[in-house]
C-alpha cells in the first residue's frame, strides 16, 4: 500500500513534449483510443515495455506512470484495460493533477479481490495520498477480479463528482465527491509493486453525464473537535528529548486552523507537506479551559506517530503506521489511543505532535465527557 507520490512529484512534469497541443488534443476529445507511444506519453517509471500483450497493443510499466502529453483534463471520461495479476500491486489513474503534488486517484488493489478495500478513490493533497484518511465504503468497494483477461475501467467527471464503472457495468460501483475544487490538470496511468499491463486508454471530454448518484455517508464521531490549530513542520527526531519539548514549542509559528471533514478528521495535508523542505512533524493544537483541577478522559487518533503534550509535559507516545500491529494492520485513523489528561483550573494547551510517513497525516480527537469544559 506504499504511496505512489513522490515519483509523481518528480517526474510527473518533468518532461516537455515537442508535439503541440493541437496534435494530441484531437485524438481525445471523442473518445478515441490514443495510441501507446512517446509521441503521446511521458514515461517516469523504473521500466517500461510497448507490446502486444493479450490481443492489444499496450504499455508495461513498473513502478512510476505513464503521464498524457500535454492534455489537461477537467470533465469528462476516462477509460482505460489493466490486465491483473494476483501479486500485490495498486494500479489506476491520476486526474487533475498539478505540479504541486495535487490531484485525484481511483486505484485496484487486485491482491484483495473480493475484500471491502480491494480499490481505492483519494485525494492526493500536497504529495500525500490519504487513503488512512479516506476509506471505507465511501471510499472503495468489494470486486471479484479476473485474472485471465483484461479489467475494463471507467471513470465519469463532472466537477466534484466522480463514478467508477468496472467491466463495462451500466451501473456505477463507486461514487464519491472530489476533494479538490475542480481544475485542469493531467492524466497519468500506472500504479507500485506488481508491474502490470495497460491498454486501450481513451478520454471523451464530451462525456461527463453522472447518474444514480448515491454517496455512502460516514458516520461523524459525536463530540469530536471541530477544529485544530496547526504549526509550521519539523523533524521529529526533536521529540526524542522530552526535556527539550517546551522549547521546541517556542521555535514553531501557527499556521492556522483546518476543520474535520466528514470522517471527523482533519487532514494535515491541506497546510503542511512532507516534500520541498525538511521536516515531517506538526503540532496539532486544542485549548481547554477547565473550571477546576480534574482529571479528564481524552480519545484521540492519528496518523502515523505522535507525541501528546499536556500544557508542555509530554505524557504519551504512540505508532499507528501501517504494519506496525500486524501484517494486515492498515493504519487507518480512528479514536484507537486515549489519555488521561491531568487539566488544572484555567486554560489548557493540549499538543499532539503528529509525524506522518505515508498514507495520510491528520489527527482527531474529543473528550466524552465535556462537563466543567470549555473549548477553544
Amino acid at each position: 500500500m506504499r504511496t505512489l507520490i513522490p515519483l509523481v512529484l518528480i517526474n510527473l512534469f518533468a518532461c516537455q513534449s515537442a508535439f503541440s497541443q493541437e496534435m494530441i488534443q484531437g485524438n481525445i476529445d471523442q473518445g478515441e483510443i490514443v495510441p501507446l507511444d512517446t509521441t503521446f506519453w511521458d514515461i517516469s517509471a523504473q521500466a517500461h515495455v510497448f507490446e502486444r500483450y493479450e490481443g492489444k497493443d499496450a504499455i508495461y510499466i513498473q513502478e512510476g506512470f505513464a503521464t498524457l502529453k500535454e492534455t489537461k483534463f477537467l470533465n469528462g471520461t476516462i477509460e482505460f484495460d489493466v490486465y491483473l495479476t494476483e501479486r500485490q500491486a495498486f494500479p489506476g489513474v491520476r486526474f487533475r493533477a498539478d505540479d504541486g503534488g495535487n490531484m485525484e486517484s481511483f486505484y485496484l488493489r487486485p491482491h484483495l479481490s473480493g475484500k471491502p478495500d480491494g480499490n481505492q478513490a483519494v485525494p492526493v493533497i500536497n504529495g500525500i495520498s490519504a487513503w488512512q484518511l479516506y476509506f471505507g465504503p465511501a471510499y472503495s468497494f468489494a470486486y471479484e477480479y479476473q485474472f485471465d483477461g483484461w479489467t475494463h475501467v471507467k471513470l465519469v467527471i463532472h466537477d466534484r463528482r466522480a463514478q467508477v464503472y468496472l467491466d463495462y457495468s451500466e451501473t456505477p460501483h463507486l461514487s464519491w465527491n472530489l476533494k479538490h475544487a475542480p481544475r485542469e490538470g493531467l492524466v497519468a496511468i500506472g500504479g507500485s509493486f506488481a508491474p502490470m499491463h495497460y491498454a486501450d486508454f481513451r478520454i471523451d471530454t464530451n462525456s461527463m453525464e453522472i447518474i444514480d448518484f448515491h454517496v455512502v455517508e460516514t458516520e461523524p464521531v459525536e463530540g469530536a473537535i471541530s477544529e485544530w490549530e496547526i504549526s509550521s513542520k519539523f523533524e521529529e527526531a526533536l521529540l526524542s528529548n522530552p526535556e527539550k519539548i517546551e522549547g521546541l514549542i517556542d521555535t514553531v509559528h501557527w499556521k492556522g486552523k483546518i476543520r474535520i471533514e466528514e470522517n471527523s478528521a482533519a487532514n494535515v495535508s491541506w497546510v503542511a507537506t512532507r516534500y520541498g523542505t525538511p521536516g515531517n512533524t506538526v503540532f496539532a493544537r486544542l485549548r481547554v479551559e477547565s473550571d477546576r483541577d480534574q482529571l479528564k478522559l481524552f480519545e484521540f487518533g492519528y496518523s502515523d506517530r505522535v507525541v501528546a503534550i499536556v500544557n508542555g509535559r509530554a505524557i504519551y507516545k504512540g505508532n499507528n503506521k501501517w504494519r506496525t500491529r500486524d501484517y494486515r494492520y492498515l493504519g487507518t485513523i480512528g479514536l484507537f489511543d486515549a489519555i488521561y489528561v491531568p487539566l488544572v483550573k484555567g486554560e489548557n494547551t493540549i499538543l499532539l505532535a503528529v509525524s506522518e510517513d505515508f498514507g495520510g497525516w491528520g489527527v482527531m480527537g474529543r473528550f466524552e465527557n465535556q462537563d466543567g469544559l470549555q473549548l477553544r
